[in-house]
């Protein structure tokens, strides 16, 4: 099984000449993304369409190696764009902060004599006679991926004003052959109810209520996000201590869409919930399954939360509260969390989505 893992080097050494110079250049790149954008929105363009009329067409100082990049990005943007929103799609906008390099343009050295340092970046072929030598000093987190047995570093790279994002391909072994599998239901009050009964993360509740109480953007508020973060990360840590042979969640995307205009959900729960950053957690837990050769899959949500998982009966009325859960027909009485993990392992392991679920083997980390 192959993962690739990435992780971000600083730019703190770069002068201040070269960081304007790299400013100029993802300013420039971003400006020919979006004329990229402005022509494939109206009109469709396949990558291998990438003809030289189509790369030359904006006004440019960059390398034709660059505008085909601009026009590549171009085309991954919208697509995303689409797949996430369908009809609604917006037209997207770079921004102009990152841009992505390959060998062709870039060259990874080890310092000469420098101390300060450990390789030089060198870019050439940007455009406009210009070539810029970055230097870079690697990190704990950086070795760590580069001395794991079977890792190969790959010869592309990310890189913004600050820092350069280095990516290297992983090979685990096979995946994990024994072990239970894990259903495991997410939400405000108790991070992760697994199927087994235990509950974890039931303190990330005041983290999240003392992140919507702080001024938007400030110190405080950055340090409370961080520090749910890290919890999350203890808590996909825990789980893998489990062993488990696969770990099975909901598939959840856009909860908050929609709640206030159909006055679904009161505005201190909005709040919450948009503070509550479960992208990252079960980006987190699925990134942690990978490492750990464990299968990740994920199922619809629909009525995991009033479903009887001893009896199958479902109604509204099944869910007391926030915490508690009595079957109206069996009068079966569990915790909600944990009844909601356990018919999310059912719906994987006995529904109709356990075949088309969705599996991830290879991500950018």
């Amino acid at each position: 099984m192959k993962i690739i893992r990435s992780t971000k080097c600083s730019l703190k050494f770069t002068t201040e000449a070269k960081r304007q110079e790299l400013r100029r250049v993802l300013e420039e790149y971003g400006r020919v993304v979006n004329c990229f954008i402005d022509v494939f929105w109206e009109r469709a363009v396949e990558k291998s369409a990438l003809l030289k009329e189509v790369v030359n067409r904006p006004e440019t100082w960059l390398t034709a190696r660059r505008r085909k990049v601009a026009a590549r990005e171009a085309i991954d943007l919208i697509k995303a764009g689409q797949e996430r929103a369908g009809a609604d799609a917006i037209k997207p906008v770079h921004k102009g902060q990152r841009m992505s390099i390959s060998c062709t343009i870039a060259r990874l050295e080890a310092p000469k004599t420098a101390r300060e340092f450990d390789a030089w970046l060198k870019l050439r072929c940007l455009g406009d006679d210009l070539g810029l030598d970055i230097p870079i000093r690697f990190h704990k987190h950086f070795h760590k991926l580069a001395s794991h047995p079977g890792s190969v570093r790959l010869n592309s790279y990310i890189i913004t004003a600050h820092d350069v994002q280095f990516s290297f391909e992983i090979e685990t072994g096979r995946k994990r052959e024994k072990g239970e599998p894990l259903g495991v239901d997410t939400g405000v009050n108790v991070l992760a109810a697994l199927s087994t009964g235990l509950k974890l993360g039931i303190d990330i509740r005041p983290l999240i209520e003392a992140i919507n109480r702080c001024e938007h953007g400030s110190k405080r508020q950055q340090k409370l996000r961080r520090a749910l973060r890290q919890r999350m990360d203890e808590v996909a840590k825990e789980i893998m201590l489990l062993a488990p042979l696969m770990v099975v969640v909901e598939k959840l995307s856009q909860v908050t869409r929609g709640t206030k205009k159909r006055r679904r959900l009161g505005r201190k729960t909005r709040r919450l919930l948009s503070a509550w950053a479960y992208r990252y957690w079960l980006d987190r837990l699925r990134l942690a399954c990978e490492w750990n050769r464990v299968s990740f899959r994920s199922v619809p949500p629909a009525y995991t939360s009033q479903r009887c998982s001893r009896c199958g009966h479902t109604e509204q009325g099944n869910r007391l509260s926030s915490e508690l859960f009595r079957c109206r027909a069996c009068g079966h009485t569990d915790s909600a969390d944990v009844n909601a993990a356990r018919n999310i392992l059912s719906r994987f392991l006995t529904g109709a989505y356990g075949p088309g679920s969705q599996t991830t083997s290879l991500v950018m980390g």
